[in-house]
């Protein structure tokens, strides 16, 4: 049975809790939990770069010599920075708050205007060697470090994803340069901790694009800051296999069309700004994020760069990722912002790859500004315009990042960052219940691996090791996966989803993606994760979030497969209205006979559960049966669990997990955790 006491389980990373359940595995697949994997030989651990978010040691004093040099169009590009009317070595800090917020606007624009002065400055003192700056920039870190708490609103996501990432920047920076003194570093990282992170840890699936994109990029720098290894992994592992819209292949279509090309063109640019953002980070801590998907990103700004200067593109009508945002046809042209000198510079400058249209965006906007707002960096002239003598090749040897796992056809698809200096080769390895890691293939030049000598049911771990010579072997954080489900355990899709329904496990977390219009309706359309063997109790934890604002998902008692099954559910669901904050509800349904379906219970979540009409938080739910009644709970803090209606047992009828997108043309993916099978 479930142990219904609290727990706190830290968020990967960090030190945030959650209102959290114990970890429970499904008792019929329990052994797949143990042993705990040993390393033959034990992980490689390379310190981070360090200045090493937007900007090394290599990059500033290649912009002072530049400028000491008066050399165009860096030249320009410092003097966009000096005039600004932010670049001030007299710059007084505005007042300082607890709070932050946007929507409504707590401290706003006052938080803004000081991250970017902060920022500004602390290049100026790099670049030009004035302490003046250096002491304007530090007066505004420390005092955001000693006052700040939270981050509030219902735009929390860009309110901690914009200016913040400009301040730690700024805090990098002065760090490196020794205007940030040990005390302050720490005081600087135990503020991103507890006032940033918790706004941006589950990313915003909810939203447009540019909403992900900016918490990627700013947990990222968090990361690096604070040499978080785990929380770099979880940055990187959304931006390539994330649910929302800022996921790399959601927001940049292959022909390169961008999820809101539709909506309007600044915020199209501002999206791909921030990836380029995160793919510089990772390129300085030694990883090619810039080359995934054969340079997926390059594309979109290519697209983005044709069509705002007049060209003609091929639009294709599309859905998001929500369900929200619907297009048939693009945006009108926009003016270009200053996000396209960093591009430039990596694709073509340092890859040799083509990229005219981005080359006459460049040309145009030559020299980069600042931005709008602390929207995105800005100065972009300055900041990354290269010659061919300041690439150079050499990078630090790294270990592979963001592993990636999954179960497609019987067999493991494997895939990675890998590092951008590759000299050698990746191994990809695997442990099995036996704990010791084996080489099962080894691959020059590649990031993907089939894996297809696996068996089902069995729990596998992986890691890739580069290995070259002259550097000791260098091994990624291991991923984890189950290869089907544990025995007592099937999957079926019910009624006619137009996409196909899955299930992955990696021993703790359950993934149901589907699609389908919803649940428990005259019939269902949606997946079915099912105990095959007798159950008398099932629990599970709902991790947030899911990325359709329409998806509905629980525990249910299904008497079959059919999609007008009589049924008994405890849904998670939205609530009628708009889904851009819709709110959501558990409800306790029936469908004792075809067609007639109705409600035993029907409850809102309150916040914190649910924040601004948004499900943000865990829910646990439970479904007993006894003395031929089915018992309904739930609990959003893993201590008190509340009733949540009963009824007349279904006999014979399968006990599982039932989830749908809730929109007929798009699927999503919906988690959960402390799973447990009763049969007693």
């Amino acid at each position: 049975m479930v142990n219904t006491s609290a727990s706190d389980q830290p968020s990967a990373g960090n030190r945030i809790t959650r209102r959290a359940f114990n970890q429970l595995a499904f008792a019929a697949g329990a052994s797949l939990l143990a042993p705990r994997v040993k390393s033959a030989t034990a992980p490689a651990k390379l310190p981070f770069v360090h200045p090493g978010i937007l900007h090394t040691s290599a990059d500033l004093k290649r912009m002072r010599k530049a400028v000491q040099q008066k050399r165009s169009p860096i030249l320009e590009g410092f003097e966009k920075l000096r005039d600004h009317p932010l670049t001030r070595s007299d710059y007084t800090p505005s007042p300082l708050g607890a709070e932050i917020g946007r929507n409504p606007s707590v401290n706003f624009p006052a938080f803004d205007r000081d991250s970017n002065a902060a920022y500004q400055c602390s290049l100026m003192a790099a670049i030009t060697g004035d302490e003046r700056f250096a002491g304007a920039a530090q007066k505004i870190v420390l005092g955001w470090a000693v006052s700040l708490e939270r981050v509030s609103g219902a735009d929390a996501v860009l309110m901690a994803g914009l200016g913040p990432f400009k301040l730690i920047n700024a805090a990098e920076i002065l760090r490196a340069t020794g205007a940030l003194d040990a005390t302050g570093a720490t005081q600087f990282a135990a503020m991103v901790r507890r006032a940033i992170l918790p706004a941006i840890i589950d990313f915003a699936p909810f939203a447009n694009g540019n909403w992900d994109t900016a918490a990627i990029k700013t947990m990222l720098a968090i990361a690096v800051f604070c040499d978080d290894a785990p929380l770099f992994e979880r940055a990187l592992q959304y931006y390539l296999n994330g649910d929302g819209d800022g996921r790399l292949t959601n927001y940049v279509y292959e022909n390169g069309q961008c999820q809101e090309s539709g909506r309007d063109q600044q915020h199209t640019q501002l999206g791909l700004a921030h990836m380029g953002d995160a793919c510089e980070i990772a390129w300085h801590q030694g990883l090619d994020l810039y080359g995934a998907m054969e340079n997926r990103l390059l594309h979109g700004f290519e697209y983005t760069a044709s069509y705002n200067l007049g060209d003609s593109v091929v639009f294709d009508p599309d859905v998001d990722r929500t369900g929200k945002y619907r297009h048939q046809v693009i945006s009108p042209r926009g003016a270009l912002r200053p996000v396209y000198e960093q591009i430039f510079a990596h694709y073509h400058m340092r890859c040799g790859l083509p990229a005219p249209a981005v080359a006459r965006a460049v040309e145009k906007v030559r020299p980069e500004g600042s931005s709008q707002g602390a929207d995105h960096t800005g100065f972009g002239t300055l900041l990354y315009a290269l010659e061919p003598s300041d690439v150079s090749p050499n990078a630090a040897h790294t270990a592979p990042a963001a592993v990636h796992a999954e179960v497609k056809d019987g067999a493991v698809e494997l895939s990675c960052v890998a590092p951008r200096n590759h000299v050698g080769n990746l191994s990809f390895e695997r442990a099995e219940d036996d704990g010791s890691f084996r080489r099962i293939q080894s691959v020059t030049g590649a990031e993907t691996f089939r894996d297809r000598t696996v068996k089902h049911g069995r729990k596998y771990h992986y890691r890739l090791v580069a290995h070259g010579p002259g550097f000791s072997a260098l091994s990624s954080a291991a991923a984890t996966i189950v290869v089907g489900l544990p025995s007592g355990w099937s999957d079926e899709a019910l009624g006619n989803p137009s996409m196909p329904g899955s299930v992955q496990f990696d021993g703790n977390v359950l993934t149901v993606r589907a699609a389908g219009t919803g649940l428990m309706n005259s019939s269902d359309e949606g997946h079915f994760v099912a105990v095959t063997s007798a159950c008398a109790s099932l629990s599970a934890r709902f991790v947030p979030q899911t990325a359709s604002q329409a998806a509905m998902f629980g525990l249910a008692c299904r008497a079959g497969l059919a999609a007008n099954a009589p049924s008994v559910a405890l849904l998670i669901s939205p609530q009628a209205g708009n889904l851009e904050r819709h709110g959501c509800h558990v409800r306790l349904v029936v469908r004792e006979v075809a067609g007639d379906v109705k409600t035993v219970f029907d409850s809102p979540l309150e916040r914190p559960t649910v924040t601004y009409g948004r499900l943000m938080e865990a829910v646990g739910l439970r479904l007993d049966r006894k003395q031929s009644q089915i018992f309904a709970q739930f609990s959003t803090d893993g201590a008190v669990w509340k009733d949540a209606g009963q009824i007349p047992d279904l006999q014979g009828s399968l006990m599982g997990i039932v989830a749908s997108s809730g929109i007929s043309d798009v699927d999503t993916a919906v988690r959960f955790d402390s799973l447990s099978v009763s049969t007693t």
